[in-house]
């Protein structure tokens, strides 16, 4: 039996937790921040956990993680 091949794009972005739950990073932080103030920044440096809804077809791309 072949062996299932991992979304490259989605491992590029997704890590897995010691508990099992995925991370992600924040998204609005690539260009036009002069309108978004620095505390604003400051949060979207910070990593968040991918919701419950979509962790599911996540772990379909991502079958050995």
């Amino acid at each position: 039996m072949p062996k299932h091949k991992s979304s490259r794009g989605a491992a590029k972005r997704f890590k897995a937790t010691a508990s099992g739950r995925l991370k992600r990073k924040k998204a609005y932080l690539r260009h036009i921040l002069t309108t978004k103030g620095p505390k604003t920044k400051r949060n979207l440096r910070q990593h968040s956990l991918v919701s419950s809804a979509d962790e599911r077809s996540i772990k379909k791309l991502l079958p050995y993680l």
